[in-house]
């Protein structure tokens, strides 16, 4: 009989980590290959067992034989057994949440260290909140850095955004819904007048985008009310010499 590692890549040799992104909102958007691998693994990680769940369920898959969790209070702890499980063949998976392992989720450190190990990691392309808000909000994106989750702290909020103020390239970041209208005005007194979009609750069933200047979209948001996840891009700074950016630019990451 073969084993369920043996089915999922014939490209693999040997016990493999498999980074398997999933659904931001709408759980039909995730790879035939993420649904393969996810029901393939031996072991499967992940930060929310009961988020995961729902996707077993929503594509009738069958569960692997171990499932557990890896989330940011447990991150180490759980690290030791997927190098456990790697040691003894057995190949594993690893969600978060919504989006890619590692951006902003749990999976860096667990990746970093199954490198060092010396076994074999492999990233499947799939949903993203980040890809997902830059295309939709209109903006021209030359280039563009990741900001993650902003400090909570008004000054280094100022902070980093000075620190791209000059760069050539459009900011986007995520935000709790609590705070939008007072991150826009940071932002607006940081980075000064520039085109932006609120995208609120991506691929879902009320997703929401807001388009518009940062002054205007400050005032907008400090009296009105919202309710989850919230993706905000900035565009990049105007060319005072009229020229246009680069459109070919590569993308830069902080």
């Amino acid at each position: 009989m073969v084993s369920p590692s043996a089915m999922i890549d014939d490209e693999q040799n040997g016990p493999a980590f498999y980074l398997i992104p999933t659904p931001i909102g709408n759980l039909e958007d995730i790879s035939l290959r993420a649904l393969r691998i996810l029901q393939s693994v031996d072991a499967l990680a992940c930060e929310d067992t009961r988020h995961t769940r729902k996707i077993f369920e929503r594509h009738s898959l069958s569960s692997p034989p171990i499932i557990f969790a890896c989330h940011a209070h447990n991150e180490d702890r759980a690290v030791g057994r997927i190098l456990s499980l790697l040691h003894e063949g057995k190949s594993v998976g690893l969600t978060s949440d919504a989006g890619a392992p590692g951006i902003s989720d749990p999976g860096q450190r667990a990746a970093a260290a199954v490198i060092d190990a010396g076994y074999q990691v492999v990233s499947l392309p799939g949903a993203s909140a980040v890809i997902t808000a830059l295309t939709v909000s209109g903006l021209p994106i030359p280039a563009f850095s990741f900001l993650g989750f902003l400090p909570r702290r008004p000054g280094r909020q100022r902070k980093l955004f000075s620190a791209f103020a000059e760069a050539p390239t459009a900011l986007v970041f995520f935000e709790s819904p609590f705070r939008v209208g007072k991150i826009l005005k940071i932002a607006c007194e940081t980075l000064g007048d520039r085109p932006a979009a609120v995208c609120i609750e991506l691929t879902k069933k009320f997703e929401n985008i807001h388009r518009g200047r940062l002054p205007d979209l400050a005032d907008q948001f400090s009296e009105q009310k919202i309710k989850g996840e919230v993706t905000i891009v900035i565009g990049p700074p105007s060319r005072d010499d009229g020229e246009e950016s680069d459109p070919a630019g590569p993308a830069i990451f902080p």
